[in-house]
């Protein structure tokens, strides 16, 4: 008598915001994957150095998520298909998959006018997260915080952005903060974080203008090359662009953008980035960039670049990638803060290198851990 056949594991992948315009472009993305509608451009984890590492099967990843909106995804699919974001058709071939995980979708908070306390929201998070697991069979599930940019909290209280983040700690779930929000860098869940033996990425993923400054300051750097000054200006819509017109919002966001110079260069040149909200340009941006540097014997020279692109669509195969990645390194066992993620992030955690090539040589290194053949 044959042995029963094993079943693939299945993993769940719980979208803090996931009704916005990246979550739903992470579930129509991953359900015309595996249907095989459309290659997978742009997702890090379907290239051959990843072949061998063991980690979940698209087709084994099951969506859920946290949400303060009402719009139900398969209506907010069909708007990012009508502004160009998903390929026109796909929310119908997908349809199935969005009522799915739309059905998956559970209030967020907190609210205007709440009235509960940090621990009662924390504690309906961690329930809402466990109840998803059992209902769905699932082996391990992700937490990926994908909601609009939060202001940098003032005081001792924790933002919207750390409620989640220990909710996730606390239901057993590595997690992502894919945003500039604070999420798990508050301090308050440190000792949380360092005794809930699980993994976690860095913050705010590196899509366009960022991902652009990684490579051309160790570029400037690597050629000796003085940098005098690096101006930039970004132009998005969307939620994104109405989240970051408050200034607060958009301080953590160049925060980031800051850093990756900072550490690619050694030093910080003049300048600073700007972000304007331009609700006409929906999910699109453009953001342009103005580096003054120095030559031999002080030649003054200028490169200038402009980065046009979707935010949704450059986000998404991160956040599936991010998923992937995580849930495989928690399968393994390993815990703690993971700077060989740095390759997505423009804050990473722990001890990362900041060159984008040098975070790429560590990546694929880390695809060789996560290994059956390695081991831990």
């Amino acid at each position: 008598m044959s042995a029963p056949r094993q079943l693939p594991p299945r993993v769940g992948v719980w979208l803090i915001g996931a009704r916005g315009s990246v979550a739903t472009t992470v579930v129509a993305g991953c359900a015309a994957l595996t249907a095989g509608l459309r290659p997978p451009t742009g997702l890090v984890t379907e290239t051959p150095a990843f072949a061998g590492s063991g980690l979940p099967a698209l087709s084994s990843l099951v969506f859920g998520g946290h949400d303060t909106l009402d719009c139900p995804l398969p209506k907010r699919a069909d708007q990012l298909a009508a502004g160009g974001v998903l390929p026109p058709g796909l929310p119908a071939a997908v349809e199935a998959e969005l009522v799915a995980a739309e059905r998956e979708i559970r209030p967020g908070g907190p609210l205007p006018g709440d009235t509960h306390d940090e621990e009662e929201l924390i504690a309906a998070f961690v329930t809402d997260l466990r109840d998803f697991v059992r209902r769905q069979g699932l082996d391990r599930a992700v937490v990926v915080n994908v909601a609009s940019t939060e202001p940098a909290p003032t005081g001792a209280a924790l933002p919207a952005s750390s409620l989640y983040a220990a909710a996730a700690l606390r239901a057993g779930c590595p997690y992502i903060n894919f945003t500039p929000s604070t999420g798990l860098h508050h301090p308050r869940l440190a000792g949380l974080a360092a005794s809930s033996g699980l993994p976690y990425g860095g913050r705010d993923g590196k899509t366009g203008q960022t991902l652009l400054r990684s490579v051309l300051g160790p570029m400037f750097a690597q050629r000796a090359l003085a940098v005098r000054a690096w101006s930039g200006t970004n132009l998005l819509g969307g939620g994104d662009g109405a989240a970051l017109a408050d200034p607060a919002a958009a301080a953590a966001k160049n925060a980031g953008k800051e850093r990756v110079l900072a550490d690619t260069l050694g030093t910080v040149p003049e300048g600073q980035a700007h972000i304007d909200d331009v609700p006409a340009l929906g999910d699109w941006k453009t953001a342009w960039d103005h580096v003054a540097f120095d030559g031999f014997l002080g030649t003054r020279m200028v490169l200038q670049t402009i980065w046009q692109g979707c935010d949704s669509a450059l986000a998404a195969p991160l956040v599936l990638d991010l998923a992937r990645l995580l849930a495989r390194a928690h399968e393994r066992g390993l815990s703690g803060p993971r700077p060989e993620l740095a390759f997505f992030f423009k804050d990473p955690v722990g001890d990362a290198p900041a060159s984008l090539a040098e975070q790429y040589a560590e990546l694929e290194r880390f695809a060789r851990r996560l290994s059956e053949e390695d081991g831990r």
